[in-house]
């Protein structure tokens, strides 16, 4: 198999969670494009129906929504059971789901601190579990990648985010003993941490803020969702399958201050 090869994703059938903008959308774009079929799981119907008809118009591949909130486990059980009805099987999955709060520590809430831990951390668990579990059902060699962040390696700065840094530090180590506990069973998983990225919830920041992370980063720029979207294709494709258990970081420099 050439090495352009090993990047398609003809024929497979995958899941992003959090696909409908963003991160997510770029991901679920770049394996569209590459050949895979995709489930978009959102909690914002509307907007997760729009992507996947742009996506479907876009690369003449099946694209469907869902809407699916990760923190309901029964939820997201028979969500994967609606892809896998529609779709016939699942290759793999981009556990992408997140939210974020800038808010000094002393003032956090013990339900805003649940909030986001149960999104960010038992959200990626659940989902995780649901497509290993499918994977299993079927003897089927799959890929989970997971979304990190460079918070869970350094401390970001002005704002104050404890919990979201927390919840990715804890994304990140959870990938690391997933890929082990499962290697034998031929699942692998691995997690991206990205750097500050463009996005259409960053463009609604103040940009006095935005100014500050510009300063701090190495390459004086914020990174694409597009420029994600080639490590995610890579950690979900066949051009991986030596790689598990990775934490793979596109930052622009930002973590090796």
């Amino acid at each position: 198999m050439g090495v352009l090869e090993r990047f398609s994703m003809q024929g497979k059938k995958v899941v992003v969670t959090g696909g409908a903008q963003g991160i997510g959308r770029a991901g679920a774009e770049a394996m569209a494009e590459a050949g895979a079929e995709v489930g978009i799981f959102d909690l914002n119907l509307e907007i997760a129906e729009k992507t996947a008809k742009e996506i479907e118009e876009a690369y003449g591949h099946k694209a469907k929504a869902y809407r699916c909130d990760v923190t309901d486990e029964d939820a997201v059980i028979a969500t994967f059971a609606a892809f896998v009805a529609d779709f016939g099987t699942l290759d793999g999955v981009f556990n992408n789901a997140g939210i974020c709060i800038h808010k000094n520590a002393e003032e956090v809430s013990k339900a805003e601190w649940c909030k986001v831990l149960d999104v960010n951390l038992n959200g990626i668990f659940v989902v995780a579990r649901e497509a290993a579990r499918l994977f299993l059902k079927e003897g089927k060699k799959g890929s989970i990648v997971n979304t990190a962040s460079m918070s869970g390696t350094i401390v970001n700065v002005p704002q104050r985010q404890a919990s979201y840094n927390a919840s990715k530090a804890a994304v990140a180590h959870l990938t690391k003993s997933l890929a082990v506990e499962w290697a034998e069973k031929g699942i692998r998983v691995n997690c991206i941490s990205p750097g500050y990225i463009y996005t259409e919830l960053v463009e609604k920041l103040d940009p006095g803020l935005r100014k500050t992370w510009l300063d701090m980063i190495p390459v004086h720029r914020m990174g694409t969702p597009d420029e994600l979207a080639c490590g995610i294709l890579y950690l979900m494709s066949d051009a991986s399958t030596y790689t598990t258990g990775t934490d793979l970081i596109m930052d622009g420099g930002f973590t090796s201050i």
